[in-house]
């Protein structure tokens, strides 16, 4: 699919990976739709990149139908990009000091992550469905998920966190063929380690032993790179069902 002049919507999109897309789309002659449950901040990107700005918390269904009515009524059309980059990394053992347990964590993660990637894939896909088709594909639209690494490789008190990312990446594949016959691709990018907030404050050394672990590019990865491969997705219509690591070949120790 062409990115040129079609309708778009990212969420997550006040900061880190989903503002990057969100600036690329734009860039790219996308009408962006700039989702955030920060509106400053999603405003502050809006504003940026000539887009619209909408504010919804996505693990609330009612917040996400009506940000969808919203972008589409500002944007004048459905969008037939959605890429899903809202998220949070909650950090907990499962069985913390003198045996408190985590359930409420693991429950706020669920529930932002992985409840907030099913309203927003449904949504999108139910908007979709009635879009002419595009292309010789007969494509729709395209709607791109993020997992992470942690889907293989967990560390310890990331359960909540890869139990949400690899429930997301196992949702692709029976969502995408679900949706086939609408024409709508659906695919999840799985990225390692990137520089976001919550990377940036972290302290000198404590960057230096993350980085020693990443073969190459022995780095942090720029939210721009995940940025790239989300639009190389819409781009390639073969690229279907399917969860793309983006990690410069690291595999995360146990701790």
């Amino acid at each position: 699919m062409e990115i040129n002049n079609q309708i778009a919507l990212v969420t997550g999109a006040g900061s880190g990976l989903g503002a990057a897309t969100a600036r690329m789309l734009a860039a790219q002659g996308a009408k962006v739709a700039v989702l955030d449950y920060n509106l400053p901040a999603a405003k502050a990107v809006a504003e940026e990149i000539g887009g619209v700005s909408v504010g919804a918390d996505v693990s609330r269904a009612d917040e996400v139908e009506t940000a969808f009515q919203t972008a589409t009524e500002a944007l004048g059309g459905t969008p037939r990009i959605v890429v899903n980059c809202a998220g949070i990394g909650l950090a907990a053992r499962i069985v913390g000091r003198e045996g408190k347990l985590s359930f409420d964590m693991f429950d706020k993660t669920i529930k932002v992550n992985l409840y907030g990637t099913f309203n927003v894939m449904s949504y999108a896909a139910r908007a979709m469905y009635d879009l002419p088709r595009l292309n010789d594909s007969g494509e729709t639209g395209v709607i791109i998920n993020t997992a992470s690494v942690a889907i293989e490789d967990g560390q310890i008190g990331q359960a909540a966190y890869a139990a949400s990312k690899g429930a997301i990446s196992s949702l692709i594949l029976p969502a995408a063929r679900e949706f086939a016959r609408a024409g709508i691709r659906v695919m999840a990018i799985a990225p390692g380690l990137f520089e976001t907030a919550m990377t940036e404050g972290l302290p000198a050394e404590v960057r230096d032993e993350i980085t020693g672990n990443i073969p190459f590019p022995s780095r942090l990865g720029s939210p721009s790179e995940y940025a790239q491969l989300a639009c190389d997705i819409v781009k390639n219509s073969y690229l279907n069902g399917t969860t793309i690591r983006l990690d410069a070949a690291v595999r995360l120790p146990q701790r």
